[in-house]
């Protein structure tokens, strides 16, 4: 693939798997987000969103390291969470990337179990991610790369607070927004847990109507010390 700087491996593995020409979404955004930049990206699904994720993922982690994850990625459910999985093996062919999925339906203790071996990318349903990080102590000093895709879909399930708290653990990482429409919520969401986030629209959108003030005065407000965690935890 025709990319600025590619590793070599990774260009060899898209080559293989007959992906020679990037998209204008992968094309225009992979020195941005080689710099390590914070972004927000607008861009139907046939631009290749999730290709995006997965070959920017492997580009700077390139190779397994040590035990803890250094790319944590969110997506909407089990689907999207195999599908990513696979796509990791297609496209790091040559790489070896330890890459780990997990979702509701799975057992969570199996699945501390293994990661506890050692991965270098997880990718997860909001939902079990965040049930993941309250109860298990996972080293995040190593993460590179903190990415939620479908951002807007998640919102509109009310994800945001398991988003920020995971965020908030977080002392610093790049932060990626995937979407397919740019809302109130996700400008408001980006200005709270980036650093002078870069937006990039790959389409034309149309006028979202929902009033999203009352969404933005809750997560103004959303505070995640301990007294907090433990009064959801006995809420449970």
């Amino acid at each position: 693939m025709f990319l600025k700087k590619i590793n070599e491996k990774l260009s060899q593995s898209l080559e293989d798997a007959g992906l020679t020409k990037p998209t204008d979404l992968q094309k225009e955004t992979w020195g941005t987000i080689k710099s390590g930049a914070d972004c927000v990206f607008l861009a139907d699904k046939d631009l290749g969103k999730s290709t995006t994720i997965v070959i920017n993922v492997i580009q700077r982690l390139e190779k397994p390291f040590e035990e803890s994850p250094r790319a944590l990625i969110f997506v909407k459910d089990k689907a999207k969470v195999l599908e990513m999985v696979e796509m990791f093996k297609k496209y790091d062919s040559y790489g070896n990337l330890r890459v780990y999925g997990v979702y509701e339906q799975g057992d969570i203790d199996y699945d501390k179990n293994q990661i506890s071996l050692g991965i270098d990318v997880l990718i997860g349903s909001t939902p079990r991610l965040s049930d993941m990080f309250s109860s298990a102590g996972f080293d995040v000093n190593q993460l590179k790369m903190f990415i939620v895709d479908d951002i807007e879909d998640q919102l509109k399930v009310r994800m945001e607070t398991k988003i920020v708290r995971i965020s908030n653990s977080i002392a610093k990482t790049q932060r990626l927004f995937f979407t397919d429409v740019i809302t109130d919520r996700v400008e408001i969401l980006a200005d709270k847990i980036m650093i002078e986030p870069i937006f990039f629209e790959f389409d034309e959108q149309e006028e979202d109507d929902e009033d999203d003030e009352e969404f933005e005065e809750e997560l103004e407000g959303l505070e995640f010390d301990e007294e907090t965690e433990d009064e959801e935890e006995n809420n449970k």
